[in-house]
């Protein structure tokens, strides 16, 4: 590809997404931190960073059976980068693309693996490059905003401040070398800088910190971590999901109808798992309306035939109750979200569901992506630990903008400086 048309590319993706705002991708805001000469303090606790869905980069290396189309790549002698990779904002592209992303369910063994002749990764694991910035241009920026404040206070990258990125792709249930990994990069950071950190999560990352935190002893919390940061999180799950698996949702991304993009959606297994929580909702809320039948929490398993996605039921079977209950942490919390926001909570279609987009929409409160009935389930937690539960509401702050937004990032700073809550009335809204 030409330099011109490269850049071209680029510039088309980088306005398209600047547009983007959700939870199954991701926005791109160009980083407004720059860093510092600052001096490394060794007195404040390490970070580590879980990122949200999409949130971090994945690579892929091909030696395939076959190919969806004769423009793809059938081999491919190293690793490269599948996500995000700009080939998918292409035409053909994006059939390339979905057919290396996606994962193939087995209904028999419960569980999931790569397209045939497909290798994933995920690179940088205790790293921040791969959550700073999603592509190897670094226009999608993510966490790049958050880690180079902390490099100004005197964090060092990969030292202090760490991240764990994941398979997103794929559900906890099927994630037990990861969760090992993850605790022993606790334990590593505990020993470097003779302190329990703090994991800091966004979105869906927060609900992998909680279901990883679920399967630790006291004991082991007690000694390792010091609290756990969580913004945005969908604690009981997200009416968008529905939508998502149901007509998908290319958020503004060029060229790529939803239909298409919806291919790819339903080949995780976190989007099933992401369906609201039955226990959160009324049994009599509709989330999906159409002319012949409304859905409620009680008609997912119709819900999934009647899309034609039937392997969403039993992914659905397998990861509702990974966090069944939403027992408190056991670690000190620190909730933070958006309201004050319209957020989808029903969506309606005509005759044409599920194969075109919704018609019309209910909202309700929220962050624009995940309702604050979701968000605030934290609230439950103040009270039924010996921890402390702070939680804190930021008006009029998008789900995707509270990792970027410099007043958010100052409220962290005030917490691992030890200083939370000084300042309290003039840090909120």
């Amino acid at each position: 590809m030409g330099h011109a048309h490269c850049c071209t590319v680029l510039l088309i993706v980088f306005l398209a997404l600047q547009q983007a705002a959700g939870f199954w991708l991701f926005d791109v805001f160009p980083s407004s931190f720059k860093t510092q000469n600052k001096v490394s303090n060794n007195s404040t606790p390490p970070v580590l960073i879980v990122p949200g869905t999409a949130g971090n980069q994945l690579e892929a290396k091909i030696d395939k059976p076959s190919r969806v189309h004769w423009m793809c790549y059938k081999k491919t002698d190293d690793f490269f980068t599948l996500w995000i990779d700009l080939n998918m904002f292409m035409p053909i592209g994006i059939n390339c693309w979905i057919d290396n992303i996606r994962i193939v369910y087995n209904r028999t063994t419960r569980k999931s693996s790569n397209s045939a002749g497909v290798s994933v990764r995920v690179p940088g694991f205790g790293q921040t490059y791969t959550v700073e910035f999603l592509d190897n241009h670094k226009l999608s920026g993510y966490f790049n905003n958050m880690v180079t404040h902390l490099v100004n206070m005197g964090y060092v990258r990969n030292e202090s401040v760490r991240a764990a990125p994941y398979d997103f792709r794929v559900a906890p249930n099927e994630q037990e070398e990861y969760f090992a990994r993850l605790k022993k990069l606790i334990e590593d950071m505990y020993e470097r800088d003779q302190q329990p950190l703090y994991i800091l999560g966004h979105s869906m990352g927060s609900n992998y910190i909680l279901y990883f935190l679920y399967q630790q002893t006291q004991a082991w919390k007690d000694k390792y971590i010091k609290g756990f940061i969580s913004l945005g999180a969908p604690w009981g799950g997200a009416v968008k999901t529905l939508r998502v698996l149901a007509s998908g949702e290319n958020l503004g991304i060029p060229l790529v109808s939803n239909i298409k993009i919806r291919e790819q959606q339903r080949m995780t297994t976190t989007n099933p798992w992401m369906l609201p929580f039955e226990e959160v909702w009324p049994t009599d809320h509709v989330f999906i309306s159409t002319p012949l039948f409304n859905y409620t929490r009680q008609d997912y398993q119709r819900f999934f035939k009647d899309i034609d996605f039937e392997d969403g039921w039993f992914m659905w079977e397998d990861t509702r109750n990974l966090t069944a209950g939403l027992p408190p942490p056991g670690v000190e919390m620190y909730c933070f979200y958006g309201v004050g926001l319209l957020t989808p909570v029903t969506y309606i279609y005509d005759d044409q569901f599920p194969n075109a987009d919704p018609i019309d929409y209910v909202y309700a409160d929220g962050d624009d992506t995940v309702d604050s009935l979701s968000l605030g389930l934290c609230k439950r937690w103040r009270g039924k630990q010996a921890q402390p539960v702070h939680v804190k509401e930021f008006r009029s702050m998008p789900h995707m903008e509270i990792v970027l937004n410099r007043k958010v990032i100052n409220v962290v700073q005030s917490i691992l400086e030890g200083r939370y809550g000084e300042e309290d009335s003039t840090l909120m809204n």
